[in-house]
């Protein structure tokens, strides 16, 4: 990594810079708006940022869902600005989500598109395996997605499932 990166929450005055993100990483799909982000943000789902001295460069949030013992997370979403991609920066950012999932003890769920060779590859190294495909998921690309999921990891000196 190349330049210093810090993980801090995602906070509602970062959502500006997260729209513009999303509007260079997916022209030619719906970009989350500031609505979504801001939604996302109140419900209380986890959301880092990934900040460097020129600001806000990345973001990825994990929804959880259920009750202690039976939770089940979802990655919502994981960017990191063109210009900062190679770095390690989508590494972190994942690597903080499934550290928050692994508290949990919750299983993993996330759609990607399936040309995304590079976002493939890092979910592969992290243990999430094609469950399916979603035809058309992506709109209005139509471009389509595999469903992945990486089961519960045992906490550091918890006997594995």
């Amino acid at each position: 990594m190349t330049e210093q990166v810090e993980l801090k929450p995602l906070r509602h005055r970062d959502i500006r810079r997260c729209v513009e993100i999303e509007k260079v990483l997916f022209p030619g799909d719906s970009p989350w708006s500031a609505a979504a982000f801001r939604a996302e943000l109140d419900s209380g789902a986890y959301y880092v940022g990934a900040f460097t001295m020129s600001g806000l460069v990345g973001y990825a949030g994990l929804a959880v869902v259920g009750r202690p013992g039976e939770y089940e997370a979802s990655l919502h979403t994981i960017g990191v600005d063109p210009r900062h991609q190679g770095n390690g920066i989508g590494t972190l950012l994942l690597e903080a989500i499934l550290d928050r999932a692994d508290e949990l003890r919750a299983p993993v769920f996330l759609e990607v598109r399936t040309d995304n060779a590079v976002a493939l590859a890092l979910y592969e190294k992290y243990g999430f395996s094609k469950l399916g495909v979603r035809r058309r998921y992506y709109q209005p690309s139509g471009a389509d997605a595999y469903t992945m999921g990486r089961p519960p990891v045992a906490v550091a000196g918890e006997a594995a499932r």
